[in-house]
């Protein structure tokens, strides 16, 4: 992926989660966009202006999160953001975008590229590791894309509210 330069001037504040059941296992994403003008952006809670929530096959945890993050990000670009930051539960990916830690993986690294290529394309990114407490609303969209697929329902199901 390359960066595509971002014209808009929203800001998203983005929570993402991957799920695995077993790892490798049945794997999803879940994430949450918020509009970062609204005042209750940072709430753990706060109601969604987009969400995600995609069932990714056999996957591991890790290949969840970064998948998370990558669409995520495209899905903030595509929605005109010209910022977005990142709150994330996985320490692993929040150091590995700042280059603090190096990516081990061979199966993680293509998507710390897209995701760094997306966020290149930014005005401005943040990334900050967050409790797993406060990611809870990503978590059960991941969780809910399994349970759904396992129920013979879509694997993506994308929202976006109306403005």
């Amino acid at each position: 992926m390359s960066a595509v330069p971002v014209t808009g001037g929203r800001a998203f504040i983005v929570r993402t989660d991957g799920a695995a059941r077993g790892n490798p296992g049945p794997a999803s994403l879940g994430a949450v966009l918020v509009d970062a003008a609204r005042p209750d952006a940072r709430e753990p809670f706060a109601s969604p202006d987009a969400t995600i929530s995609e069932y990714l096959g056999r996957q591991t945890n890790n290949v969840a999160e970064y998948t998370g993050v990558v669409r995520a990000v495209d899905l903030a670009r595509r929605l005109g953001a010209s910022e977005v930051h990142l709150l994330l539960d996985s320490k692993l990916i929040v150091e590995q975008l700042a280059g603090r830690w190096r990516v081990k993986d061979a199966k993680l690294a293509p998507l710390h590229a897209d995701a760094r290529a997306l966020l290149a394309g930014f005005r401005r990114w943040t990334a900050r590791h967050v409790p797993r407490a406060q990611n809870g609303a990503a978590d059960a969209l991941a969780n809910l894309a399994i349970d759904r697929v396992a129920a013979g329902g879509p694997t993506l199901v994308e929202w976006i509210a109306k403005p």
